[in-house]
């Protein structure tokens, strides 16, 4: 089952999966930690500090659509640019498939500022997560 079908309980009625910001968010937060590590179990890929960026830049753009007088067409647009620059990451070796294919099916399945919320609260509950497996690294 795709990520975002696990997000919403009902999409159509907004309903949220109450068990999302809990169980998914860490199970994915592990499944991403240990892709990034190397055969010695020493962290390689997926750095905090890299998935941070993407996090924030999510944040910064929710914070934006909240405002009434923000340019919606705008936000979707510099949401859309972060694929690119997680593809970019990708490339350079940074980041593993499974935190692209997570970014990619979360950005994608933004069609209103009421997603882009709980996308913005799966990727909190996210890092939280990635955070306590992942340490200081």
């Amino acid at each position: 089952m795709a990520l975002v079908e696990q997000i919403w309980k009902d999409k159509n009625k907004n309903e949220v999966n109450p068990l999302a910001f809990s169980e998914l968010a860490q199970e994915i937060a592990r499944k991403i930690h240990e892709e990034g590590l190397n055969r010695r179990g020493k962290p390689e890929k997926n750095k905090s500090t890299q998935l941070r960026k993407y996090y924030d830049v999510v944040f910064n753009l929710n914070q934006r659509a909240k405002m009434t007088a923000s340019n919606w067409n705008a936000i979707l647009a510099q949401l859309h640019r972060q694929l690119a620059l997680v593809h970019y990451a990708k490339g350079r070796n940074l980041v593993t498939d499974s935190f692209v294919k997570m970014m990619d099916e979360l950005i994608k399945a933004v069609n209103n500022r009421e997603d882009l919320q709980i996308i913005t609260d799966f990727l909190e509950s996210f890092m939280a997560f990635y955070k306590e497996y992942r340490g200081n690294n």
